[in-house]
């Protein structure tokens, strides 16, 4: 394990800290699982979209041939900016190995968060035009009565279908879980099994499941309500269609002169660094999401009005 080698005022962590953090970022977050990664310049980069499929046809042996063009158009991924400040004791970062794990296992976690969150719609965009969420997609709800939680699923696949996509994944928050391991069929027997391994529900319909405890919004609508706002618990969409980028992975910066603002307004305080033997630990990711939203269903745990 490398050491920490410590300046005047600062101090640099191994570089191959940053590197993972991005990786447990990314296995930590359900929809960087299954969107598709791409390279994102710091300027932000054009992507090409293609809407309409072409069409092939049969033809004779010295037929005419079909023409069938899509429609081209782009879409600008932008880079935004999600950060964290994590104050440790500077006791504690005597002990490299435990400072090491630490980062590793908070803050990917607390990058991952944000993005997920962000871009299911319960936390608010960086970019009104740039940056694409699912706030404004067709919901279906997952309520267990009356069979709904399979049959809100079959739905959700069939909307997705009839807007060109093939529903391939699911990103679902925790709340999600009960509702699908208390879904049975006529018999009072379960739909779907939970896995021991990986922290997914095995193939629901045939599509691969990841969960995040921040894919959630909540809803004004209780359940069985018929009025209010439901809840939101998670994201089924066809992933090709989905991308995400970063620019230079995570970085992180270590300080421990520096003096901190925690909190707002009249619960603001101070911290000094310096004075308290303390020492913050910074990690930034910069990221952009562009998807097709009409490929994806929000999935809601209450009854849509």
């Amino acid at each position: 394990m490398a050491d920490i080698n410590r300046t005047t005022n600062s101090m640099a962590l191994p570089s191959d800290i940053s590197s993972e953090i991005l990786q447990k970022t990314q296995e930590e977050s359900a929809i960087m699982r299954l969107a598709r990664q791409i390279a994102l310049p710091g300027r932000g980069v054009t992507i090409p979209v293609i809407t309409g499929d072409p069409t092939a046809a049969w033809v004779a042996e010295t037929g005419v041939k079909p023409v069938s063009n899509g429609t081209p158009g782009t879409k600008l991924m932008q880079a935004f900016k999600i950060a964290v400040i994590e104050t440790f004791s500077a006791e504690f970062v005597r002990d490299i190995p435990a400072l090491y794990d630490a980062l590793v296992q908070r803050l990917p976690a607390a990058l991952a968060g944000v993005f997920d969150s962000t871009v299911i719609g319960a936390t608010q965009a960086p970019s009104q035009s740039n940056f694409d969420t699912f706030a404004g997609c067709t919901a279906q709800s997952i309520l267990n009565a009356n069979n709904g939680t399979y049959l809100g699923l079959v739905a959700a696949d069939a909307d997705i279908a009839a807007h060109g996509g093939v529903m391939n994944g699911l990103a679902l928050g925790a709340q999600a879980r009960a509702l699908l391991l208390t879904a049975t069929d006529t018999t009072n027997r379960p739909l779907f099994l939970a896995s021991a391994n990986d922290g997914t529900v095995d193939k629901i319909i045939g599509v691969s499941t990841y969960f995040n405890k921040h894919l959630y919004k909540a809803g004004t609508a209780a359940v069985g309500q018929t009025a209010g706002t439901p809840a939101i618990v998670g994201v089924a969409g066809d992933w090709t269609q989905a991308m995400y980028g970063t620019v230079n992975g995570v970085e992180i910066s270590v300080n421990d002169s520096a003096s901190l603002i925690v909190g707002s307004g009249n619960d603001a305080t101070t911290i000094n660094l310096w004075q308290q033997n303390m020492v913050a630990v910074r990690a930034e990711i910069e990221v952009g999401f562009r998807a097709d939203t009409s490929c994806f269903n929000l999935l809601t745990g209450a009854i849509p009005t």
